[in-house]
């Protein structure tokens, strides 16, 4: 552990952020933790996941600049859930926001998650994800203005909260055991953020997009290629989500259905990208091939 000043004895909240192999843009976003202007008490706990570039060196560097207390965690086994699992059980908040690596939060993140969850009925929200330049690609952004309610017990759509700007009550993670393990980025299926939404929803849970937690995403000018393969990406996650929800959730009904209605909606490349997601989660479930 590395402690950037002297910690707050109760943060109100922590922020998590998860690395890998990116030690060329934590400058940048360290430069964005420096510039928080919080009036709450909080802390950063930053996430190693298995590293092999300057980043187990260059972290302790940046985290005694950063202003604010740190907490440096290495977990070296691949995988974005289990990642956000290791930065959850160092993290001392009762509210634990998480953003990437490459996005930069806006000057008040930290007061603007906090007065969210002033409102006693919500427990988890996502947040406002716009482009850092305007020339890169639009997407992994959320743009809307206005808050779209997450009843409990309800299908959230993928995309709705994402793990570039989203914030839970510690209890509600604690209910629903945190992420799963097997999911996120460094595994099969990319979908650790929404799969986490959906489970408190469906345990009862009330959520909603509030669109002043704001972040600013920096993931570079992408070409036509790299941008078609996320995509793809995307949409066996989306389909691995759908079938994780209607293996595990009590709502499978509803989103079985939703999926359904959803299948005039999309491309049929990306139907089918969706039912291969799915297939294979269902066949690494019976093989018990998923971490």
């Amino acid at each position: 552990m590395s402690d950037a000043a002297v910690q707050p004895a109760e943060p109100q909240l922590s922020l998590i952020v998860c690395t890998r192999d990116r030690a060329e843009k934590l400058d940048a976003f360290f430069e964005a933790i420096c510039r928080q202007r919080a009036r709450a008490a909080w802390e950063l706990v930053i996430v190693d996941n298995g590293s092999t570039d300057e980043t187990p060196a260059r972290l302790p560097v940046l985290a005694r600049e950063a202003g604010v207390a740190v907490t440096i965690v290495r977990e070296p086994r691949p995988g974005l859930g289990r990642a956000r699992n290791a930065g959850i059980r160092r993290a001392r908040g009762a509210l634990l926001a998480f953003t990437d690596d490459d996005c930069y939060p806006a000057a008040d993140y930290v007061d603007a998650v906090v007065r969210a969850f002033s409102d006693s009925s919500l427990d988890f929200l996502g947040g406002r994800i716009l482009l850092h330049d305007e020339g890169d690609h639009p997407i992994t952004i959320r743009v809307d203005s206005a808050p779209i309610a997450i009843p409990p017990c309800s299908v959230v759509p993928t995309g709705l909260v994402q793990g570039a700007n989203m914030a839970f009550r510690r209890a509600v993670l604690e209910r629903i055991g945190g992420f799963d393990d097997a999911l996120g980025p460094g595994t099969p299926f990319c979908n650790d953020d929404v799969d986490a939404v959906a489970r408190a929803s469906a345990a009862g849970f009330a959520g909603r997009f509030v669109p002043e937690p704001v972040v600013y995403h920096h993931h570079g000018r992408r070409d036509p290629a790299s941008v078609a393969a996320l995509w793809r990406t995307y949409d066996r996650g989306r389909g691995a989500y759908y079938a994780k929800c209607i293996l595990d959730l009590p709502i499978r009904g509803r989103v079985a259905r939703y999926w359904w209605q959803s299948v005039g909606v999309e491309k049929p490349g990306a139907t089918m990208r969706e039912i291969e997601g799915a297939l294979d989660y269902l066949l690494r479930r019976l093989t018990r091939r998923l971490a």
